[in-house]
C-alpha cells in the first residue's frame, strides 16, 4: 500500500496538488548523488554526499568503518538523506528523515551490492565480507538503510511541498 501524500500550503503555490508518491519514489530512486545529514558527538553537524540505492521501500548508503558519517552513527542513528536539483524553477528535492539501520546480513548485501552495480555499473561492484561490503582495494564498508519516518517533496515550478509519515 502507497503512502498518501499530504499538501503542506504554506509552502505551496495557490492550486498546487500534492506530488504523488510514484514521482517521489522516482526521484529516489533515479538519483546519482545523495547528501547525507547526520550529528557529531558534540552535536555539530556533518553532512557529506554520497551514493545511494532505493530498494525495499528505503534508501541505501555506505561508509568507511572509519569514516566520521560512521562514527556519528554509532553514536545516533538518526540522519536525514536529501537529493534532486540546483535548478530553481524546475525539478523535485525529497529529503528522508529517519532512522539509519546497518544491514549486515549476506542475503541482504548480496541483494544490495547487485542493486549498486546496476545502479552505478561495473566501477561500483562490491564483493561480501562478514557483515560488510569490501571494496576493490580490500577496505570494509558498512551498509545502512534509512528508514523512513518522513519523507518531505519540494516539487519547483508550481511549488508544492508534500509530506508522507510513516
Amino acid at each position: 500500500m502507497e503512502p498518501t501524500g499530504e499538501l503542506d500550503h504554506r509552502f505551496s503555490a495557490d492550486g498546487a496538488t500534492p506530488t504523488t508518491w510514484n514521482e517521489a519514489r522516482d526521484q529516489l530512486e533515479r538519483a546519482e548523488t545523495y547528501w547525507l545529514s547526520t550529528v557529531r558527538a558534540d552535536g555539530r553537524p556533518h553532512v557529506t554526499p554520497l551514493l545511494a540505492v532505493w530498494l525495499d521501500d528505503a534508501p541505501h548508503f555506505t561508509t568507511g568503518t572509519d569514516e566520521q558519517k560512521a562514527r556519528n552513527l554509532a553514536a545516533g542513528p538518526r540522519c536525514a538523506l536529501t537529493t534532486g536539483a540546483s535548478a530553481l524553477h524546475e525539478g523535485l528535492d525529497v529529503v528522508v528523515e529517519g532512522t539509519a539501520e546497518r544491514v549486515a546480513d549476506p542475503a541482504g548485501l548480496k541483494r544490495l551490492a547487485a542493486a549498486w552495480e546496476a545502479k552505478y555499473g561495473p566501477e561500483w561492484h562490491f564483493d561480501l565480507g562478514d557483515g560488510v561490503f569490501l571494496n576493490r582495494g580490500g577496505g570494509a564498508a558498512l551498509v545502512f538503510r534509512v528508514v523512513p519516518a518522513k519523507i518531505l517533496a519540494f516539487r519547483k515550478g508550481d511549488y508544492a511541498q508534500t509530506r508522507w509519515r510513516f
